[in-house]
């Protein structure tokens, strides 16, 4: 029997260009995550401005919220009517990053899922020191609320909704759906799926991203546990997908498996979960709109799956 936990290879599609950068980086990804990180960002670029666009219509920075940084793009596709809904929230180590972090990321994830049918709503969100924690979940419900209340103006459907967070917006996307403080218990999406997520706070040695954590949680440590994602794993029968990469920033792996672990011991069946080789931590989020569809295919799977349900 296969083991489930063994990062799975997508047959053929990615250029071989692409094959040997990701192999070849993502052993050392983490002697130095930051360098790693724009290297992998640099070498997508020129991929993702050559992938196909036509037919997705995008409408940028809208406001959900009344803090500049509250805003959103909406991706389109021509004639959407009904159409199911991916929104996506980005990482940045709680401190930095941005929706459209470059010309074309995460755009390119968005842009993705509306060439398969989807309307695709890109997230940005309020950072430390203003908005520590649990301010980062109050956004993601507040994007939610929006999505929920307006996105049938752009063709999508609000009782069809998947919630796509990765790495530290992967954590806000958890707290929305898990944890009490916010309250919301995800209660305006169908579905969540969680990227390289840091689901638990950690400012370790082992963790480079520890200054942001501190930052977003706060200096008092003991209050970490009871603000780790994975605390609350219980806390919601959502359907769950979680994927990590190959090559992770140290312990998101291990936590994204704590978590799957907890929920599946609460719910007396295991969530789904994939670990997705040769990837690292960014070009999960990267590959999005190139040749290789793998992942992204997997989630449409999994959306199917979860909406049908309802």
């Amino acid at each position: 029997m296969e083991n489930p936990l063994t990062p799975r290879r997508a047959a053929g599609a990615r250029p071989e260009s692409l094959t040997r950068f990701l192999r070849d980086l993502g052993p050392r990804w983490q002697s130095n995550i930051r360098d790693a990180s724009d290297r992998t960002k640099e070498t997508y670029l020129p991929h993702l401005a050559a992938a196909p666009k036509a037919g997705v219509e995008v409408t940028r920075d809208i406001a959900y919220g009344p803090h500049a940084r509250c805003t959103l793009d909406v991706y389109r596709p021509a004639g959407a009517q009904n159409a199911p809904v991916v929104v996506f929230v980005h990482g940045g180590a709680f401190v930095r990053g941005d929706k459209n972090i470059n010309a074309e990321m995460y755009g390119n994830v968005l842009t993705w899922f509306a060439r398969r049918g989807y309307v695709g709503v890109n997230v940005e969100y309020r950072q430390p020191p203003e908005a520590p924690y649990p301010e980062g979940g109050r956004d993601v419900g507040d994007a939610c609320a929006w999505v929920h209340r307006s996105i049938a103006a752009y063709g999508g459907d609000p009782k069809r909704v998947c919630l796509i967070g990765h790495s530290a917006g992967g954590t806000h996307a958890a707290t929305y759906a898990f944890d009490p403080q916010p309250g919301k218990f995800g209660e305006h999406i169908a579905c969540l799926v969680l990227m390289s997520s840091r689901l638990r706070a950690d400012a370790g040695a082992e963790n480079p991203n520890a200054a942001g954590v501190k930052a977003y949680f706060g200096e008092d440590e003991s209050q970490y546990e009871a603000r780790s994602p994975v605390t609350h794993a219980a806390a919601s029968k959502l359907p769950m997908f979680i994927i990590c990469a190959q090559y992770e920033n140290p312990l998101i792996d291990l936590y994204s498996l704590e978590f799957a672990y907890r929920m599946a011991m609460a719910r007396r069946v295991a969530p789904r979960f994939l670990s997705v080789a040769d990837h690292n931590h960014m070009s999960l989020m990267a590959h999005f709109n190139t040749e290789e569809e793998f992942v992204g295919e997997e989630i449409l799977d999994f959306c199917a799956a979860a909406f049908a349900a309802r």
